[in-house]
């Protein structure tokens, strides 16, 4: 009983949040819906038994994609009138696209009744460990049969993190404020690293 309330209470607030994503005016609304979506979605997770997926979405969307959607939205300067002018004039490219991903759920979910998709099933090679839990399954099948392909997409994210600090690195002119010198810093001299100053009342200190 408490289970069925519990999901008929989570899948109403992920579809709630989840309207609410797309029809908040306000940008940063939009992303505290979103976070709030999350959170419904990984109650569901719970429920059905998927607790690593779950985690996920708690520390990896909402910790981070979503806290960052939010600082992004924040810092950003948003004219709300060019934003819903915007809106107005892109409705009807965005209700043909709208259709035309309707339409491919449609064929797709009328294809896979009448039998022309066959979907993939478990093959059984990979035994689960008994008695364990789903995330030390999961890290028994990534870490044993997937490995190198878990390797080289960490070695692909650490080319892009290196090529996004490289495209934004800037040379800047010497003496620029904001330009570090290592050597400099490594060579200076602990005990003039910080001075004292005792500036008198109603004076300011000369840095």
């Amino acid at each position: 009983m408490i289970q069925t309330f519990a999901f008929y209470l989570f899948a109403v607030l992920l579809v709630a949040s989840a309207v609410m994503v797309i029809m908040a005016r306000n940008p940063v609304h939009s992303v505290l819906w979103l976070i709030l979506a999350f959170f419904n979605a990984a109650g569901l997770m719970v429920l059905v038994g998927a607790e690593f997926i779950a985690m996920l979405l708690v520390i990896v969307y909402v910790g981070a994609v979503a806290v960052l959607f939010l600082f992004v939205v924040m810092m950003l300067d948003i004219d709300f009138a060019e934003l819903r002018a915007g809106f107005i004039s892109n409705f009807p490219l965005g209700i043909a696209i709208a259709l035309v991903l309707l339409a491919e759920l449609v064929l797709g979910i009328g294809a896979y009744r009448v039998g022309v998709l066959d979907l993939g099933a478990a093959s059984g090679n990979a035994a689960p460990l008994l008695d364990r839990s789903n995330v030390e399954n999961l890290g028994a099948v990534l870490y044993r049969d997937y490995l190198f392909l878990f390797e080289a997409a960490g070695i692909v994210l650490l080319v892009a993190m290196v090529g996004a600090i490289v495209l934004t690195h800037r040379q800047r002119p010497d003496g620029a404020r904001g330009q570090q010198d290592i050597g400099k810093q490594v060579r200076r001299n602990p005990d003039e690293a910080t001075v004292m100053k005792q500036p008198k009342i109603g004076e300011g200190v000369e840095l």
